[in-house]
């Protein structure tokens, strides 16, 4: 797997993934959920550079300008609901993208610690020769990620499949590289310490659902 660690480098990446760790900021859940799709828009155009173009002429109103325009079909799917932020600015980049969405969640089947994952809702297009970017702000275990690509892919082949995630943590990290092809791309806004004893990320940020659409029950 090819691991992609945009915020190595500063840039205004780095000033929206402060502010969405933020106490004080979180508080305000409309600019938790503008900023992250402010770096679902940096984190779309980085992984843009990946994809595959074409040449063609544009017709101006003094001339014709040769130019590039992308090549590959894309798909964009989100892990419901703390998806959705970063969907829209995937979205808002890759706008002729079509779109699915899948639900994932933690089963604690003992009310403990332990947990399962749970893949039940899916809506998603055709993705056989396309790319597929899976979209989901934490990856903390890595459990969500691989139950939903194996439950999204197995009849349909993707052209590349591209996984984008907010804030990662190493454990997730590692459990992708041992679960997932190698030809897999992995997209980290941010990389942190560890996860904790309740397989949180540290220092993380909290629940990226709560924060962007209100706590659950």
């Amino acid at each position: 797997m090819q691991i992609h660690y945009i915020s190595e480098k500063n840039s205004i990446l780095n000033h929206f993934l402060a502010q969405i760790r933020d106490v004080t900021i979180q508080k305000d859940s409309m600019r938790f959920r503008k900023n992250i799709e402010r770096i679902g828009e940096i984190m779309a155009y980085e992984l843009s550079k990946t994809l595959e173009y074409k040449p063609i002429k544009v017709q101006t109103p003094l001339g014709i300008k040769s130019t590039t325009t992308i090549a590959d079909n894309v798909v964009l799917c989100s892990i419901l609901r703390a998806g959705l932020a970063l969907h829209t600015g995937f979205m808002n980049i890759f706008d002729n993208a079509e779109n699915g969405f899948v639900s994932a969640f933690r089963y604690h089947p003992n009310n403990d610690d332990t947990f399962e994952i749970l893949v039940e809702y899916q809506a998603a297009p055709s993705f056989e020769n396309k790319n597929l970017i899976l979209i989901d702000p934490m990856l903390a275990t890595g459990q969500s990620i691989v139950a939903v690509l194996n439950k999204l892919h197995l009849e349909q082949k993707p052209k590349e499949i591209h996984i984008a995630v907010v804030i990662a943590a190493p454990e997730g990290i590692a459990y992708l590289q041992e679960n997932l092809p190698s030809n897999c791309h992995l997209w980290v806004a941010a990389l942190d310490e560890k996860l904790n004893e309740k397989n949180y990320i540290v220092p993380g940020l909290g629940d990226a659902g709560d924060l962007a659409y209100g706590s659950k029950l």
